[in-house]
């Protein structure tokens, strides 16, 4: 009896499509894009318009394929859905605030509806109201939603991005009609997804609970058959089940139909039911489109069935998609590439093993982040008089792995793709402080729990050695610090507070930053005070950034995939092909934050 009953439960979707107002709804949706519009990796491998011919994964071109053969199956009915941080992760990133290209290219592809993420703030609410102006003046777009954005009313940076809402290119909510069906979408911005966007300010967010159910109230009086809340705060999993914002979202506000959610990279390979409302998400990269399939019967909604359908080299891209894009990247060779001595295929460097290790895989063993450290190291010792004593990267900025095979710049550029500085070339610039031995203490053993907050504070060394002792308690573990010299000499590092040498510390500016929140931190207990070379307190981090060619007039800021770039292409060439061949120290992957010695 109890099959029985279990049989009816699954076949009731497809009983009630039968019915005579029953309708199926469609939903495509994809998540944490990272303008990644060509496949990967390595990227020179990508052949798009020919199939079973490479490993390579993701890319527009196939997306769009699958947009098109899944919208032909139900073209009444189908929705097309974008859960945020569509920008922001590769090279083609770069040009969007001259080009505006991507969101063009998703309305294209048949895109109908995206949100913002915390990293479509990467540039400032001045960049991105500059970003969807240029978008939206060139052409159409898919509804770009953003619900719980609050703009200041004394600072004007946002002004851009409030006028773009007042013209509804910058959108709280939309309705759309499938079928006969009104569908009522509206976005929200996560807590942790703000709490990683600070340079967001002055854009304030609502509470994300209270706003759902303000926002589904305004849908419901709408008229609107389904609401969708298309959600960047994520999942994640606790003690092996799954939770996070959009759980709570979902079981704390009633009326929303479906979640579709992003933020966290998650991939379900079946949507949570939560408190009845089922939570989707499909992974990162444009790795997977997921499909979920609804029956609404009489103004009930049933979920019919769910897949997350791979983006591979098994689909034959989308010829007219791939020629835009080659059009694209034709202008990032021209206005990035070719200043900086590069090209978009040429191989800079080859790996015959995996290195990985980032914030969304397993940073506390990594090959990457020791490899990336000793890159900065490298390049500023190399390139600044100067030079630095102490090299820094942390995981949160690593984005992406090197896959065994020949890498070329947009390979190299994955890896550390955030930001942007005062010149025209990506990539936060790097920067250089000074502390004394009892503030490099002190950062150390904040860092050494700083990281069970976030992934952005687990960091990777280069130029130094340390003796530590797990066991001792907060501020206490740290013994000995060694620089070590690029001769191999050592200095010992002096901790006690009569002792006024400074010693230089080497990381991009966004991650410089941490230091003025140590004191936060540590609840008082320390205050590390960043300083010039003479010693002079240093407010103003953009005084930091490191001139990376002084033969030059004025500052020429060194970004860390330059610096890795030119790392590894200081390395030999092994097997004689005339491509230097990472070598095979990192192999090995590093499972502790810095060459260290445990007592």
């Amino acid at each position: 009896m109890k099959n029985a009953l279990i049989i009816l439960l699954l076949l009731f979707p497809l009983f009630s499509l039968h019915s005579q107002d029953a309708k199926r709804i469609t939903i495509l949706h994809t998540n944490d894009l990272h303008s990644r519009l060509t496949g990967f990796a390595p990227e020179a491998d990508y052949t798009p318009e020919t199939i079973n011919d490479d490993k390579t994964i993701g890319g527009f071109a196939r997306i769009a394929t699958i947009i098109k053969e899944e919208k032909g199956k139900n073209p009444k009915g189908t929705l097309v859905v974008d859960a945020g941080d569509f920008l922001m992760g590769t090279l083609f990133h770069s040009l969007e605030t001259r080009t505006g290209f991507q969101l063009r290219l998703m309305e294209q592809m048949g895109y109908d509806i995206t949100c913002l993420g915390n990293h479509e703030f990467d540039f400032g609410p001045e960049s991105l109201a500059k970003i969807l102006s240029v978008s939206s003046a060139s052409g159409s777009i898919p509804a770009v939603l953003m619900g719980n954005i609050e703009f200041s009313k004394k600072d004007s940076r946002d002004d851009g991005l409030e006028k773009l809402y007042a013209e509804n290119v910058l959108e709280r909510k939309v309705i759309l009609t499938r079928d006969g069906l009104k569908i009522g979408f509206f976005s929200l911005l996560g807590v942790d997804a703000v709490s990683v966007a600070p340079r967001s300010e002055p854009v304030g967010f609502s509470k994300q609970i209270s706003y759902a159910r303000s926002i589904v109230k305004e849908l419901q009086h709408n008229g609107c058959d389904l609401i969708i809340c298309v959600s960047h705060s994520g999942l994640s999993k606790v003690d092996g089940a799954w939770a996070g914002e959009d759980f709570e979202l979902a079981r704390k506000v009633p009326g929303i139909s479906v979640i579709i959610s992003g933020h966290t990279h998650s991939r379900l390979n079946e949507p949570l039911i939560v408190n009845g409302v089922p939570v989707v998400q499909a992974g990162e990269y444009g790795k997977y489109v997921g499909k979920l399939s609804l029956i609404v019967t009489s103004g009930k909604v049933a979920v019919e069935n769910y897949s997350l359908i791979p983006v591979d080299d098994k689909i034959a891209g989308d010829k007219e998609i791939t020629a835009l894009i080659e059009k694209q990247k034709a202008g990032i060779v021209s206005e990035i590439l070719t200043p900086l001595g590069m090209s978009f295929t040429r191989p800079v460097a080859e790996t015959s093993f995996l290195i990985s290790g980032n914030e969304s895989g397993d940073f506390k063993e990594s090959n990457m982040g020791p490899l990336v450290a000793d890159a900065i190291h490298y390049y500023v010792n190399n390139n600044n008089s100067r030079g630095t004593d102490v090299s820094l990267v942390s995981a949160g900025v690593l984005r992406d792995n090197l896959v065994a095979g020949l890498q070329s710049a947009p390979d190299i550029f994955r890896v550390m793709s955030l930001g942007s500085g005062s010149d025209d070339f990506p990539g936060y610039p790097l920067s250089r402080l000074y502390v004394t031995g009892k503030e490099l203490k002190s950062i150390l053993e904040i860092l050494l729990v700083a990281y069970k907050k976030s992934a952005d504070y687990y960091c990777y060394y280069s130029g130094i050695k340390v003796d530590y002792d797990p066991e001792k308690g907060m501020l206490r573990k740290i013994q000995k610090i060694d620089i070590v010299k690029a001769n191999g000499s050592i200095v010992n590092v002096n901790f006690s507070k009569k002792d006024k040498t400074l010693y230089s510390l080497t990381a991009n500016s966004y991650m410089l930053d941490f230091i003025g929140i140590i004191k936060k931190m540590s609840h008082g207990l320390i205050n590390v005070v960043p300083k010039d070379s003479e010693g002079n307190k240093v407010t103003i981090m953009k005084n930091a950034v490191i001139d990376i060619n002084e033969k030059k007039d004025g500052i020429q800021e060194g970004k860390e995939w330059l610096a890795l770039m030119q790392y590894l292409g200081s390395m030999k060439d092994t097997n004689g092909n005339g491509v230097p061949d990472i070598n095979p120290v990192y192999t090995k992957s590093v499972k502790c934050f810095f060459p260290v010695t445990a007592k």
